[in-house]
């Protein structure tokens, strides 16, 4: 005996097994679930801060805060370096700004060479610079018509130091990147091509301008423990979402913006909205 299964019994199933084969599903119509392989959650004496990293951009660095998290490095260890208007820094075991862990230097990841197949959700396009988002981050590019004439066929891409990126500490060289990082605290384009940037912080940024200022302050908050997220006790975990910048949902975000903006957009005009349920 055959028979035909109902269109709605059909995607209900489709669901499941989906959700079976391990793939997270986002429950919120225009939004993604996190990438919870790459983000960090970090407690601090002020309350959860959850950064979402981008390997696409930075590998190395991305492996580097991965591999120390999960060492139980960070855990304890104070924000050392606060300024206002600026950013909040912290990762450095002597707490004077001085230290790193034993692991070898990083190289810089300031600027990648991307191809097409690195995707970027496009802002605004001017005097030759792409300006838009991989996933939550908001980078620049070179516009991809230069792949045309590049030996490569590729062009340079970097991230933004918008309120809320991750961004690696170094020394003046600029491959002297070990343990220590910071979170912008508001928008500076002076790091920008400089300093690599690599993630965004998605929740908790009223957390990081909650702490003290100082360089070092007068009794320092602290990093309490720092995790990732696909390493917690799944009922221990937090239900973080995303709007996907590729959604409609995102664009209808966008063109308000540039509505209330007759001067124009930045990259760092649009947060992308995020969720915790």
């Amino acid at each position: 005996m055959t028979f035909k299964m109902g269109a709605a019994r059909a995607a209900g199933l489709a669901i499941a097994a989906t959700l079976l084969a391990g793939t997270a599903v986002a429950a919120t119509p225009g939004y993604r679930p996190v990438d919870a392989d790459n983000t960090l959650v970090i407690d601090t004496n002020k309350g959860r801060v959850i950064v979402e990293m981008y390997p696409e951009l930075a590998p190395q660095h991305v492996e580097r805060m991965k591999t120390l998290t999960r060492q139980g490095f960070y855990n304890g260890l104070k924000f050392h370096r606060v300024i206002e208007g600026f950013m909040a820094q912290t990762g450095d075991p002597k707490g004077t700004g001085e230290g790193n862990s034993e692991l070898p230097n990083v190289p810089g990841e300031f600027i990648i060479r991307r191809d097409t197949t690195l995707d970027i959700t496009p802002l605004t396009t001017e005097r030759g610079i792409l300006t838009g988002y991989v996933k939550a981050l908001p980078v620049q590019s070179q516009v991809n018509d230069l792949m045309a004439i590049t030996k490569d066929s590729k062009v340079e891409t970097w991230g933004l130091y918008c309120s809320g990126t991750l961004g690696m500490a170094r020394a003046g060289d600029p491959n002297s990147a070990n343990s220590q990082f910071f979170l912008m605290r508001s928008y500076t384009d002076a790091l920008e091509r400089k300093y690599t940037a690599f993630g965004m912080t998605l929740v908790g940024l009223d957390v990081v301008r909650k702490l003290k200022l100082g360089e070092p302050p007068v009794d320092p908050d602290v990093m309490t423990k720092v995790q990732i997220l696909a390493d917690m006790p799944e009922a221990e975990r937090p239900k973080v979402e995303v709007m996907d910048t590729h959604s409609s949902e995102f664009a209808a975000l966008v063109e308000a913006k540039r509505k209330a903006s007759p001067a124009g957009l930045t990259g760092c005009d649009v947060p992308v909205p995020v969720k915790v349920n």
